[in-house]
């Protein structure tokens, strides 16, 4: 009986994380559209959301002229809780992919970059810090 007792404890414990993993990629999708509805708002054109390599993931991907800029969505309360969250890890997996799309590039050579975070707040307009890293 005690067997079967803490099986359905952990099945109860595997569904409530997958249950909140799955909570937590629905909101860092939103985010990342309501992130690249701001930056367009301000004349960013979007160029990829999501971008996967081998390397990593890059949330979005934006050019404003010359400028390309990769950019880091983080929903969190507040403002600096966002920017903290980007570590040195995230840094250099985002520079690691960053690398792999410029070299696909033609004009890659003609183009500048920057490394952007934008804060997703509740209640309030995304946060954009640029050349946050």
């Amino acid at each position: 009986m005690a067997a079967d007792d803490d099986a359905d404890l952990k099945r109860r414990r595997a569904e409530r994380r997958k249950a909140q993993r799955q909570r937590a990629q629905r909101r860092g999708r939103v985010s990342e559209y309501l992130a690249a509805l701001y930056l367009m708002a301000r004349g960013y054109r979007i160029l990829a959301i999501r971008y996967r390599t081998r390397l990593g993931e890059i949330d979005l991907i934006a050019r404003k002229g010359d400028l390309v800029v990769f950019v880091e969505v983080k929903a969190r309360i507040g403002e600096r809780e966002a920017v903290d969250a980007v570590g040195f890890t995230t840094q250099k997996r985002i520079r690691s992919a960053s690398d792999l799309w410029l070299a696909k590039r033609k004009d890659a050579a003609r183009l500048s970059q920057r490394y952007d975070v934008v804060a997703v707040l509740p209640g309030r307009l995304p946060r954009h810090f640029p050349d946050a890293f």
